[in-house]
């Protein structure tokens, strides 16, 4: 038990730590372009490492024995509803963005970096979400289920965001990147949005 707590915690935290530079390295990315997707993508990272941290707390706290059956209770059921919510406004930020660039539509700055951090988190979030399966499957684990829920969604997220970004550094002013650049972000929003709510109604009530 003591063996399965540990690789649990040790999972969650090195996910903290390969998710922390994303928002930065991101948002360095978003001064050099103007490409919806991209600014997406910063509001979607900043928001989920700020969850990851929150699971990341909760489950330490709980599998250390620092709070009673109710409070490990409560505390993973505030986890995972943060994680449900990040999701949706994640979503919801893309939307915006994503609707916003319809109307207002510039040849792109350079998206390589972004283009790089989205690979990168493709490969990461893959690996990751199949760890949090495979350990969930194991031994059921309430915020290890949901962290697996979440790098699935991150998984696809970066999988869209790389094929947008890439039309747009290697084809900025084609008549088709303007549609794939805001199109991209509306199929993640509503896709971070249907795992946000269904993560939020499957999430025991106190």
């Amino acid at each position: 038990m003591q063996k399965e707590a540990s690789k649990g915690e040790k999972t969650l935290l090195s996910s903290l730590l390969l998710s922390a530079p994303g928002p930065l390295v991101t948002g360095y990315a978003v001064l050099n372009s103007y490409s919806a997707t991209q600014l997406a993508d910063f509001l979607r990272r900043t928001t989920e490492l700020g969850v990851i941290f929150i699971s990341w707390l909760v489950y330490r706290l709980v599998r250390r024995g620092d709070v009673d059956v109710a409070g490990k209770d409560r505390l993973e059921r505030s986890a995972n509803l943060s994680v449900g919510g990040a999701m949706c406004f994640s979503g919801l930020a893309m939307l915006y963005v994503a609707l916003h660039s319809f109307s207002r539509y510039s040849e792109k700055g350079n998206v390589i970096p972004g283009l790089i951090i989205a690979f990168l988190g493709l490969v990461t979030n893959t690996w990751f979400s199949f760890r949090y399966q495979a350990m969930n499957r194991e031994k059921h684990d309430a915020i290890l289920s949901v962290q697996a829920k979440l790098y699935r969604a991150k998984s696809f997220v970066d999988c869209c965001v790389v094929a947008s970004l890439t039309a747009v550094a290697f084809a900025p002013m084609h008549p088709a990147t303007r549609h794939i650049d805001a199109v991209g972000s509306i199929v993640v929003a509503f896709y971070l949005v249907w795992n946000g709510v269904t993560t939020i109604r499957n999430t025991p009530r106190g």
